[in-house]
């Protein structure tokens, strides 16, 4: 089979596809992490799984560090069927996949154990049918955690901890509202640009999970994380439908159940990855609470459900169907 260097030109790293010997596809795979990072770790198992089930009919391939482009860039590749498969974060996909906007509710799962029962059953199948009409079909889900709050003035216990502090979060209206709910002002900002901005007050604190939190260094100039779990956002290991269809119906269960293993190993290698970010902050100073009263942090919320719902009422019995998720 043709090797064609991770560096060469993007306009060549595009192609979906290269043919090998006896009509074998190599399917190219966009993923915007480390090779270590546990959802790179994961991709390279189910590459490796797929190439075996399928006997090397189909040999996926990871391109790690998002060198293929940013995950917009990336989601209109597996759209177009210019790059074969990916491991997507539900975040950023609400413009193309508006019910995945649901997915980015503060508080809509109780906990990542309910998240992944939801997404392992039939709301997960609700997701992956909306998200095959846009040209991209979800395999299995993947873990990125619980996201809390962290910020270089003091522990937060309650919402009014947050009165008038400037957090950063994600470009999302929902997370805008959110803080202001908490009473903070919300401040959208590149990820790039945070450990400056904390270390020179620009803003008082941002949110995110641990490994994050860790990985990025902004344990060092933040030094209050604060338990609230406020978000829960699932990732998808998926396949562009383009590509898909043109997989025998033997080579799809086989493929399929190579996704679903991979999403087990991921989760687990995050749960390990959480545990030790958690040990390296707190022996760093870093001081680590959990917020007093969860409830007014959830109870907060009700106008950012509602507007979401009046805007989306197609969606509501989405948002019923998970949290009646046991």
């Amino acid at each position: 089979m043709m090797k064609i260097s991770k560096f060469a030109a993007v306009s060549v790293l595009a192609l979906t596809t290269v043919a090998g010997a006896a009509g074998a596809e190599e399917w190219r795979g966009w993923a915007i992490h480390p090779e270590d990072y546990p959802n790179t770790v994961a991709m390279q198992a189910f590459a490796d799984k797929v190439a075996e089930v399928t006997e090397g009919r189909v040999t996926p391939t990871v391109y790690a560090n998002g060198i293929l482009g940013s995950q917009p860039d990336a989601i209109e590749q597996v759209r177009s069927g210019a790059l074969a498969w990916a491991n997507f974060n539900m975040g950023p996909m609400g413009e193309i996949v508006p019910a995945t906007n649901v997915l980015s509710l503060p508080f809509i799962f109780r906990d990542v154990d309910q998240m992944h029962h939801a997404m392992d059953g039939a709301v997960g199948q609700q997701f992956s049918d909306a998200l095959t009409e846009a040209g991209i079909v979800a395999l299995s889900w993947y873990d990125s955690g619980s996201r809390s709050f962290y910020n270089t003035k003091k522990p937060i216990h309650s919402p009014a901890d947050m009165e008038g502090m400037k957090f950063r979060v994600m470009n999302n209206d929902l997370y805008v509202q959110m803080v202001d709910q908490l009473g903070g002002n919300a401040t959208p900002m590149a990820y790039g640009e945070v450990y400056q901005s904390l270390q020179t007050g620009v803003i008082d604190g941002a949110e995110n999970n641990y490994p994050s939190y860790e990985s990025s260094n902004h344990y060092e100039v933040a030094k209050y994380y604060s338990i609230t779990n406020h978000l829960i956002i699932p990732e998808c290991l998926c396949v562009a439908a383009s590509v898909w269809e043109g997989v025998s119906d033997e080579d799809k269960v086989a493929i399929k159940a190579a996704a679903m293993e991979s999403a087990q190993l991921q989760r687990q290698l995050w749960a390990e990855r959480e545990g030790v970010s958690l040990e390296k902050v707190k022996a760093s100073g870093v001081e680590v609470n959990n917020v007093d009263d969860p409830a007014a942090f959830q109870s907060a919320m009700g106008p950012v459900y509602d507007g979401f719902i009046a805007a989306n009422p197609d969606l509501a019995q989405l948002i019923a169907d998970i949290q009646a998720t046991e």
